[in-house]
């Protein structure tokens, strides 16, 4: 996000740089564009509602994906390591 983000603010044209997060996001940014979507309309939605979305779609699964990974840790941690 940090280096999509500078990549739209410093060089004259950034290209596709925002595709990756948007794919890193996907699932549930998907669920957000469609719900987005229907509450819009036809109408394109503005760059900075875009933007906002998929920052917070990052987050939020970034999150979930943490919460899992260390729920899945802690129930290891209580076992001895072999050695």
């Amino acid at each position: 996000m940090a280096f999509a983000t500078a990549v739209t603010l410093f060089a004259p044209d950034p290209g596709f740089v925002w595709v990756l997060p948007a794919l890193c996001a996907f699932p549930l940014f998907l669920f957000a564009t469609l719900i987005h979507g229907a509450t819009l309309g036809d109408g394109q939605p503005a760059t900075w509602l875009f933007l906002t979305e998929l920052i917070l779609c990052v987050l939020t699964q970034s999150l979930a994906l943490g919460t899992i990974v260390e729920a899945s840790r802690g129930s290891l941690r209580g076992r001895p390591r072999a050695s």
